[in-house]
């Protein structure tokens, strides 16, 4: 098992064609099958043994990170990341037996999208690490912010007047920056102050969910554009029971690295995948999901085109979840 993980770990970020793509997969599965009790179970269950592509691999539906411990057998993992919720929901686990790899994802796709962090300040409209210590997104986001050399990155989510003349000072500099925030906190910030950013890409995380008015992508967008002369608002695509991310740069149209995949499923039939430019239910294939399960059937609603995706929204069972809880 150790010697499998081993090998596949320097496989992941070295994917170059579909061809490879799906030859790690189907090893995956395998090797998830045969080492994770939950996954195993649940593939049992639908009689699937021997998949030919990743077409007919099973998703395991995300409810599973709320009621089991989905990881492989014989792991002392210690380390989870856990997500948002109200109070008396469930809230899903990822034991990360090797937080490393982790970072070695988000760092790379950071990079394969953005450039060198150190050329940025990073400004993180989030909690900070004392106040989640176990959320994903906060992690990943202080460690780009350790990782960037400019002496402001950092976290502002209760200092919005600091944050308001830091930016002021950073556009004086032409200093390239990243402001990355949960997009309620970002209308809370806007509600206040207002500026013309024009060295400064905004990322937001997600919707309102619960904590104001409820907006769509294009609403959201629009309203940070105009608050802040930008031409477009950046989006990123993640949550805990994944440790890699996808990232939009505009148009709200997500791009995933090399070693993550979406399909779309159909809403009534969740093992039937359905074709290009429909709606449907987002599926994920994360490779650096190796000690937890890789083949995740997620609750959000979007379409594909091409290597790319769309997010329209949760459906309507699922929970109401998502970074901006954490508030």
């Amino acid at each position: 098992m150790n010697q499998f993980i081993h090998s596949f770990k320097d496989k992941i970020f070295n994917v170059l064609t579909n061809e490879e793509f799906e030859q790690l997969a189907l090893r995956l599965f395998h090797f998830q099958v045969n080492n994770n009790s939950v996954y195993s179970e649940y593939v049992k269950a639908l009689n699937i043994s021997n998949p030919s592509c990743i077409n007919e691999i099973p998703f395991l539906p995300i409810s599973f990170f709320k009621t089991h411990k989905v990881l492989i057998k014989n792991t002392n993992c210690k380390n989870f990341f856990k997500s948002s919720g109200t109070t008396s929901d469930l809230k899903s686990k990822h034991y990360v037996p090797d937080v490393e790899l982790y970072e070695k994802s988000f760092i790379k796709n950071f990079m394969n999208h953005y450039g060198e962090i150190d050329q940025y300040c990073v400004l993180a409209l989030l909690p900070d690490l004392q106040e989640q210590p176990n959320s994903s997104l906060v992690y990943m986001m202080n460690r780009l912010v350790k990782l960037s050399s400019h002496s402001s990155s950092g976290f502002y989510l209760n200092n919005f007047n600091e944050l308001f003349l830091l930016l002021k000072k950073l556009e004086k500099e032409n200093q390239k920056t990243i402001l990355l925030g949960l997009s309620y906190a970002l209308l809370d910030f806007l509600d206040e102050y207002q500026l013309s950013l024009l060295n400064t890409i905004i990322v937001e995380t997600g919707g309102v969910k619960g904590k104001r008015e409820e907006l769509t992508k294009d609403e959201l967008h629009m309203h940070i554009k105009n608050a802040f002369g930008v031409s477009d608002v950046h989006s990123e695509y993640g949550m805990t029971e994944l440790l890699s991310q996808a990232y939009s740069s505009s148009e709200g149209w997500f791009q995933t690295p090399s070693w993550m995949k979406v399909l779309i499923r159909s809403t009534t039939d969740p093992f039937s995948l359905i074709e290009n430019n429909k709606k449907g239910l987002i599926n994920v294939i994360d490779l650096a999901n190796i000690y937890s399960c890789a083949f995740i059937a997620t609750d959000d609603l979007g379409m594909s085109i091409k290597n790319q995706f769309k997010v329209l929204g949760r459906y309507d069972y699922a929970d109401m979840r998502g970074c901006n809880l954490m508030i």
